[in-house]
């Protein structure tokens, strides 16, 4: 009886207990009110995708609308990705045509805009974008293509000038830098794809005593991707030995200033021993007539009947005689004199036929070495053999001494006689 009666009890408190916590649960927890979901939106959009070039991308893009009565489309989307404009469903099919065309670059980040349209509501719409890159476990080497042949040919004073281009492959090349077996120094920097290589190859890069009248210039254009892999191009330029016209041409004409120069000397030089010659001359003709007319004076003092007379007759021509060695005292031989004038006078002509033989054709004549050379030697030479003769320090014009030289009666005592 007691059992019964501690059973009911228990029965009975155990259910106000749990009526009770029942109730504070109920009177504690809010309740939890679900909003109408009103604004649109893509529910599923994923903000970047990355696709293997061999890839395709189907993609099936939902909004928390009825499908049916909005239209899709993309704004900036690269060459290929297509998106179905009644159902969303975005699709790409990537092939190797498009990279290697150009139209699609690995590793690039293009942004598409995407769009969704209510076709009945204008204000019911909803813009936003994702980023789409695409890239390649196939590596395409990354190449330096100068615009020249591997081998140039070009002569001393020309410019070597062309341009650095790239054959971008999976990555491109995003340095340039070039080493050479001679020191030489590009005028244009040197630093990337479509710089130029401009090198002025200076007259004396091959050297008076180099063996050898060409030389062989080996450049090597190294291009280094970010990932460092490198490509070298290699251009071989030989060089060869030209004529420094600017140089020459001042050389040749200090060389026709100093012939001039000399030639003035010479014929001040010839002046000066022909008037000697002719001084000399005067001088030993008036012992020869004074020699003569005491001989002719003795014979005639000697036919007259004064004693007297017949003995100046006989001491005049004593005179005369010794008046010879007088003569030859005074104004001796010009026979070498002679000889000087001869010689300075056929130097002066050889060395004139030299300047009119050896003009040059142009400011660029071909041949400006050889006449170098020979005008030279040829002033060399009568500078050498004239060493001896004399010169006047008087200030002579070249028209007098022209007239002087060219006169007809200097020119008949100094004619080769046949």
């Amino acid at each position: 009886m007691i059992r019964k009666t501690f059973l009911f009890l228990f029965f009975i408190i155990s259910n106000l207990l749990n009526s009770y916590g029942q109730t504070t649960a109920l009177d504690t927890l809010p309740a939890v009110h679900h909003p109408a979901d009103s604004m649109l939106r893509i529910k599923n959009l994923n903000p970047y995708f990355t696709l293997h070039v061999d890839s395709t991308l189907k993609y099936q893009l939902e909004i928390n609308r009825k499908i049916s009565q909005y239209y899709w489309f993309l704004k900036n989307s690269p060459v290929g990705l297509k998106i179905n404009k009644d159902n969303g469903l975005l699709t790409f099919i990537a092939e190797k045509s498009f990279f290697l065309s150009g139209r699609l670059k690995y590793d690039f980040e293009y942004k598409v805009n995407l769009s969704v349209q209510n076709l009945e509501e204008p204000t019911d719409r909803i813009d936003t974008s994702f980023v789409l890159l695409f890239y390649s476990t196939e590596i395409i080497t990354s190449k330096v293509k100068p615009t020249v042949t591997n081998t140039l040919y070009i002569d001393e004073g020309d410019t070597a000038s062309f341009k650095i281009q790239c054959e971008n492959g999976s990555f491109p090349i995003e340095e340039i830098n070039f080493v050479s077996n001679y020191p030489v120094k590009s005028t244009t920097p040197v630093a990337k794809c479509g710089d130029d290589f401009t090198w002025p190859i200076p007259f004396d890069f091959i050297k008076d005593g180099d063996k050898e009248k060409t030389k062989k210039l080996e450049l090597y254009f190294i291009g280094r991707t970010k990932f460092h892999s490198s490509d070298t191009a290699r251009i071989e330029i030989i060089v060869k030995e030209n004529i420094n016209y600017p140089q020459q041409l001042t050389e040749f004409e200090r060389l026709q200033n100093d012939a001039r120069k000399y030639i003035k000397s010479l014929k001040s030089s010839f002046r000066l021993v022909d008037r000697k010659i002719k001084k000399t001359k005067k001088t030993r003709t008036g012992f020869d007539l004074t020699s003569a007319s005491t001989a002719l004076g003795g014979t005639v003092f000697s036919s007259l009947p004064n004693e007297g007379q017949k003995t100046a007759g006989k001491i005049l021509p004593s005179v005369g005689i010794a008046m010879v060695p007088v003569k030859e005292a005074t104004a001796p031989n010009s026979s070498y004199e002679q000889n000087i004038a001869t010689l300075i006078r056929s130097s002066i002509k050889r060395l004139e036929y030299a300047l009119q033989d050896n003009q040059l054709n142009g400011v660029r004549d071909p041949d400006i070495l050889n006449k170098s050379r020979k005008l030279k030697e040829e002033l060399k030479q009568m500078q050498v053999q004239l060493i001896d003769i004399p010169f006047t320090e008087e200030p002579a014009d070249e028209k007098e001494l022209d007239d002087y030289f060219n006169n007809p009666k200097v020119n008949k005592k100094y004619k080769t006689k046949n």
